[in-house]
C-alpha cells in the first residue's frame, strides 16, 4: 500500500517550566510519495534519518522509498520546490545501508549479498543537479562473514567502510578504509581486538579530519574505552601512536554486581568524544543508575561525571511524572546527547517497549532529560510524560521523538493526542536550567486512525525557525504530504 504524507513536528508533555509564548507560524505543503519498509528494515532501522539539510541553508535533500525495486534521492529548496528527482533502483538481495551529504555531493550505500559474498558500494549523486556518479564498490566480505560496516563524518567529507574479523562469534579485529569526498582511498588500516579477552562490543565512530575513534565496551560490558587513530597512513617501520582512553562504570558497588545495560557514544560539536550507560543490577536486572564520560584525547583527559542513581527519590519523580507507581526502571533506552554553544550537555532516554508479540502495538512513554554543565556536572533532570501507542508496522518511525539544539536552547518534537487533538506538538528546553516550555501544537492534525500518518524519519530542522516533516492529515481523501512549518 502506497501512503502520502504531510509534515508533523513533536512534543513533550509533563513537567512545566516558564513557558515560551505560542509563536506565529506559516506552513507549506506538497504531496509526498512514500512506500515504508518492509522485512526486517522495519525493525532494524538502518536509515533513521531519510532528510538532511544542506548546510548552506539552501534546502534539503530526501531518501524517500517508492516502490519494491526503487529509491529515489530528491533535493528540495527552503521553498519546498523540488529541484530534481532521481530514481535509485535496488535489485533483489540488496538493501539501504546509508545516507549521507557532503558538500557537492550526496552518497547512498547499498548493502548486495548472494551466496557467495556481500559488499557495500557507494552511488553518488551530484547536488547541483542530481546525476548519478560512478558507483564505487568500499568493501567487501564473504557471505559467512558478519555484514560490514559504513560510518560518514558529520559533514559528508570522509566515508570509513569496515569488514569484521572474527574467530567463534567474538570480534578479534576490524578492516577499515578510508575516503575522501571523492570515494579517492586514503589509508587501509586494521583496528585489533586481540587484548580485550571476551565479552566486548566495539563501534567506529568518523571525524570530519578522518580521525577514527573505536569505541568499546569491555571487561565483561563493565568498562567504557575509546582508541583514537589519526587520519594518516602509517609510516613505514614506524609505529603509529594509538592514544587510548578507559573507565570502569561497573563492578561490584555495596556488594552488588553492576554492569552497563545500554551504552551510547557520541562525536560531539566541540571535537570531544563523550559517553553515557545506563547500569544494571547485574542480579535483579534493575536499572541502577546513569553514567556520562567525556574523553577529551586533546588534553589526554578523562572526565567521569557524578552517577545519577536510580535511588527511590528518583522513583518517587517518576511516579508523580506519569501518575502510577514506579518501583523500578525498566525498558528506559538511550537516545541522544546534545551539546549546547556554552558546552551544556543534554541526555535524553526514552521507555518503549512492544505488546508482547512483534506483531502487537508497540508503546513509547516518558522522556527522560539530564542535563550537565559544561564541566560535567549534573545540574537537573525532567521527566516528560507521554502516552503514545502505534502498530507494529510503523512503530519505529511513526512515535518516539526528534530532537534538535540551537544555541542553549534544546527543541523536542513528539506526535501526541493533547486535549483531544491529534498533532504534532513542539517543546524546548533551556539547557543551563532544565526549564521547559509549555507544548506547542503545529497545527497539521496528523490523522488517528491506526494507520500510518506520521514518518519520524523525514523530520529534520533547516534552522531554529524552520522544520520539515511528513505526515498524514486527518481528512479522509487527504494524501501524505510533505510539509514545512516556519516560525516567526
Amino acid at each position: 500500500m502506497r501512503f502520502f504524507f504531510g509534515l508533523a513536528a513533536l512534543a513533550f508533555t509533563g513537567l512545566l517550566g516558564a513557558a515560551h509564548p505560542a509563536q506565529a507560524q506559516k506552513t507549506r505543503s506538497v504531496p509526498f510519495s512514500y512506500l515504508p519498509e518492509q522485512g526486517e528494515d522495519r525493525y532494524n532501522q538502518r536509515v533513521p534519518r531519510k532528510t538532511l539539510a544542506l548546510p548552506d541553508g539552501s534546502g534539503f535533500i530526501i531518501l524517500a522509498h517508492q516502490s519494491g525495486s526503487a529509491y529515489a534521492v530528491e533535493r528540495y529548496d527552503a521553498d519546498l520546490k523540488k529541484q530534481w528527482s532521481t530514481t535509485l533502483p535496488v535489485a533483489p538481495g540488496e538493501t539501504v545501508e546509508a545516507f549521507g551529504r557532503g558538500p557537492e555531493q550526496a552518497w547512498v550505500v547499498i548493502h548486495h549479498a548472494d551466496e557467495s559474498t556481500q559488499n557495500l558500494t557507494v552511488q553518488p549523486f551530484a547536488l547541483s543537479g542530481g546525476q548519478k556518479g560512478a558507483p564505487v564498490v568500499v568493501v567487501t566480505a564473504p557471505a559467512r562473514d558478519r555484514r560490514p560496516g559504513v560510518r560518514l563524518s558529520p559533514d559528508g567529507t570522509r566515508l570509513l567502510a569496515f569488514r569484521y574479523l572474527a574467530r567463534e562469534e567474538q570480534v578479534k579485529a576490524l578492516e577499515g578504509t578510508l575516503y575522501d569526498q571523492k570515494l579517492n582511498k586514503l589509508l587501509d588500516r586494521t583496528y585489533d581486538f586481540r587484548d580485550q579477552g571476551d565479552f566486548f562490543s566495539p563501534n567506529v565512530l568518523l571525524a570530519n579530519d578522518g580521525t577514527q575513534y573505536v569505541t568499546l565496551l569491555g571487561d565483561a560490558m563493565k568498562k567504557l574505552s575509546a582508541r583514537r587513530y589519526p587520519p594518516t597512513p602509517d609510516r613505514v617501520g614506524i609505529a603509529t601512536a594509538i592514544p587510548v582512553m578507559g573507565v570502569p562504570v561497573g563492578g561490584t558497588f555495596g556488594g552488588q554486581p553492576i554492569t552497563i545495560r545500554d551504552a551510547r557514544f557520541s562525536l560531539e560539536p566541540d571535537g570531544q568524544l563523550y559517553a553515557v550507560a545506563l547500569c544494571a543490577n547485574d542480579r535483579t536486572g534493575d536499572l541502577s543508575g546513569l553514567k556520562v564520560v567525556r574523553f577529551d584525547f586533546a588534553e589526554s583527559r578523562l572526565k567521569l561525571a557524578e552517577e545519577l542513581p536510580f535511588a527511590p527519590a528518583f522513583l518517587t519523580e517518576v511516579s508523580k511524572a506519569t501518575g502510577a507507581p514506579v518501583k523500578n526502571m525498566a525498558d528506559i533506552y538511550l537516545a541522544d546527547m546534545l551539546l549546547t554553544d556554552s558546552k551544556n550537555l543534554v541526555v535524553v532516554a526514552e521507555r518503549h517497549f512492544e505488546e508482547g508479540g512483534p506483531e502487537l502495538p508497540v508503546h513509547a512513554r516518558e522522556i527522560y532529560l539530564f542535563g550537565y554543565s559544561p564541566f560535567l556536572t549534573p545540574t537537573w533532570h525532567t521527566i516528560v510524560a507521554k502516552d503514545q501507542v502505534a502498530p507494529a508496522i510503523d512503530s519505529y518511525t511513526g512515535i518516539g521523538y526528534r530532537a534538535a539544539a540551537f544555541g542553549e536552547e534544546v527543541q523536542l518534537l513528539t506526535l501526541e493526542t493533547i486535549g483531544g487533538k491529534s498533532d504534532l506538538y513542539l517543546r524546548r528546553v533551556q539547557a543551563p536550567t532544565g526549564v521547559l516550555s509549555a507544548p506547542q501544537r503545529l497545527k497539521l492534525n496528523v490523522a488517528n486512525d491506526q494507520q500510518l500518518a506520521y514518518v519520524k524519519d523525514f523530520t529534520a530542522w533547516l534552522g531554529p525557525k524552520t522544520i520539515i516533516g511528513v505526515s498524514r492529515p486527518s481528512k479522509k481523501s487527504a494524501a501524505l504530504q510533505l510539509n514545512e512549518v516556519k516560525f516567526k
